[in-house]
């Protein structure tokens, strides 16, 4: 099933199949290893959501909400 990274709950893995968006953004997501292809395990959200902290590639990386509506996801536990 195909969702945003923000969508997705705390404990769940899944893999990049696209990044949207344009210019900075898309650089920035990229530039920090989000790339289609990678397997993403979401770790934890702050209590109002946002930032949430992400697990890729080995590393522990923070992202506000608004940067994750920009990566589309295909979950692991939907296939």
């Amino acid at each position: 099933m195909l969702k945003k990274l923000e969508e997705f709950n705390v404990g769940e893995t899944g893999r990049i199949k696209n990044i949207e968006g344009e210019g900075k953004i898309r650089r920035r997501l990229l530039d920090m290893g989000i790339t289609p292809g990678a397997e993403v395990y979401l770790r934890k959200k702050a209590p109002l959501g946002d930032p949430i902290e992400i697990t890729i590639r080995g590393y522990e990386l923070t992202l506000r909400k608004k940067e994750a509506a920009f990566v589309l996801m295909e979950s692991e536990e939907e296939k």
